[in-house]
């Protein structure tokens, strides 16, 4: 059920270019500020300004619009405290993110998948939260409600962008809430078996041992959301699959929620194959980057086409991130925009 974010009392008649606010319970605006002070020193940091605290008071100094912005940060993360939820860096970037006009305060009479609330819980002014064993999984961007929103209400999603946007990520956590609320039997996660520019080899062991380091980062995202002796058991009893594309020929896929991350480097057959695998009550997502082809030169990937024949299919849905939608370090972030800067156009 969505909550209004209890925004601070603001002090009548402030002086010109400052903003007081106060905030009734001590104990959580030592929580707000942070260690240091230093979640206070984030929202100054991103938004340019500066912030006085004085007793239940803190006094934001600067331009008119960063004021503003600083107010319904900050009154967000009161809010939250207030719910009994906790603040981290993380929190205060997700909120420092979001466009808070553009979050609507209500799932749509369309939107099945989000209104149901086995799946996703409803928060702060319509933002969503996935549900997990081990956690809650928050949206931090706009670009990424918009996709977990979406992965809900479509039987085909697409997730398109650089690495560190949560695509993955989210789409395991979504497969997870659907698989524990009952509303799928299974969950399946493949990639593509292609090496990122370097030859491993031949890998010693069994089948499993030799397409394991292929899906590492799927391993790693299911051990978030549930705990590692349930993973083990689900995989052990097949309600959880991690297999290489090219094991999922032949078969029907139904009543799974189904991923297929690192889309970019499954050819145009491939990807074919696998779009026809989709069968009744199933869900699909594909992920990929199109800037981290594998695939050997002069091979189309099966990414680039889907977009191109898919875009005006019924129940398709494609989401788009860009660097400004990176959860990891900043760093990160900077990094991609260097990259994007020095490709060519076209």
């Amino acid at each position: 059920m969505a909550t209004s974010p209890a925004t601070p009392a603001a002090v009548p008649q402030p002086p010109a270019g400052e903003t007081p606010l106060e905030f009734p319970d001590n104990r959580l605006l030592i929580d707000l500020c942070g260690p240091f002070d230093q979640y206070l020193t984030q929202v100054e940091t991103a938004l340019e300004l500066q912030i006085v605290r004085r007793g239940n008071r803190l006094i934001l100094i600067g331009e008119d619009v960063a004021r503003q912005r600083g107010a319904e940060v900050l009154g967000a993360l009161y809010a939250r405290l207030e719910a009994g939820r906790t603040v981290e860096p993380g929190d205060v970037d997700a909120e420092l993110r979001m466009d808070n006009s553009n979050v609507p305060t209500a799932p749509s009479d369309t939107d099945d998948g989000v209104r149901d609330g086995d799946q996703i819980e409803m928060f702060q002014g319509g933002r969503v939260e996935i549900k997990t064993r081990k956690k809650l999984v928050e949206p931090r961007t706009d670009a990424q409600q918009v996709y977990v929103r979406s992965l809900y209400a479509n039987e085909l999603a697409f997730g398109i962008g650089p690495a560190g946007t949560g695509k993955t990520y989210l789409a395991v956590a979504v497969g997870v809430s659907m698989f524990i609320g009952g509303h799928v039997d299974k969950i399946i996660l493949s990639r593509p078996a292609v090496e990122a520019g370097e030859r491993l080899g031949f890998l010693p062991g069994d089948m499993k041992d030799k397409v394991d380091p292929y899906m590492q980062p799927l391993y790693d995202a299911l051990n978030d959301f549930l705990p590692s002796k349930q993973v083990a058991k689900l995989i052990e009893d097949k309600r959880i699959e991690i297999a290489p594309l090219a094991f999922m020929r032949g078969r029907t896929l139904s009543n799974a929620f189904v991923v297929l991350d690192e889309a970019q480097n499954a050819t145009t057959m491939q990807m074919k194959m696998f779009l026809t695998r989709l069968g009744e009550g199933s869900r699909m997502v594909i992920t990929g980057d199109r800037t981290q082809i594998d695939l050997p030169r002069g091979m189309p990937s099966g990414l680039a086409d889907a977009e191109r024949l898919l875009g005006g299919v019924k129940g398709v849905d494609f989401n788009y991130f860009t660097s400004k939608d990176v959860v990891r370090h900043p760093l990160v972030a900077r990094i991609i925009e260097a990259y994007e800067k020095d490709t060519p156009a076209g």
